[in-house]
């Protein structure tokens, strides 16, 4: 039974050949058609591009707002650490300027430059002596300038 199903497999195979197939070129003549305008069609590709203008607008609205709310993120940052570098170097210069101020440091400068303390009746106080510091001065020229101008021609 298995050779007679083969044998009719192998005749059907041999009756299905292959007819050829012969393609023949029509010309069609669509000059003379005339394409109807379809004013709902055109309404609707009108309405959709709108949409798709709009939405593309709110799309692009969103990303500048996102990015520019990065860029001020990262300008904060930077001016963080702008100020925070600031401050640090305010602080050094303070402790540099309280170790310059100090007055043992200027002594011993001022000794090896060969200065030495005033002897008494040498210091003449300039702004008067007695008034009070905070209270107003009216400029004047003293005698003690006057003496110091005239002792010290250079």
């Amino acid at each position: 039974m298995g050779s007679q199903a083969a044998l009719s497999a192998a005749g059907r195979r041999q009756s299905r050949r292959v007819t050829p197939e012969i393609y023949f070129a029509k010309r069609i003549d669509n000059s003379r058609l005339v394409k109807v305008s379809d004013s709902r069609h055109n309404r609707e590709m009108a309405m959709f591009f709108r949409t798709a203008v709009l939405l593309f607008l709110l799309v692009m609205v969103y990303a500048w707002q996102h990015f520019s709310a990065i860029e001020c993120g990262y300008r904060v940052e930077q001016l963080r650490g702008q100020r925070d570098g600031l401050v640090e170097m305010n602080r050094a210069l303070r402790l540099e300027e309280a170790s310059l101020r100090d007055p043992q440091r200027i002594d011993v400068l001022a000794r090896q430059l060969g200065l030495v303390a005033p002897q008494a009746g040498q210091v003449i106080r300039v702004d008067g002596g007695d008034s009070d510091p905070g209270a107003a001065v009216m400029a004047r020229v003293s005698d003690a300038v006057r003496n110091l101008a005239v002792a010290s021609p250079q």
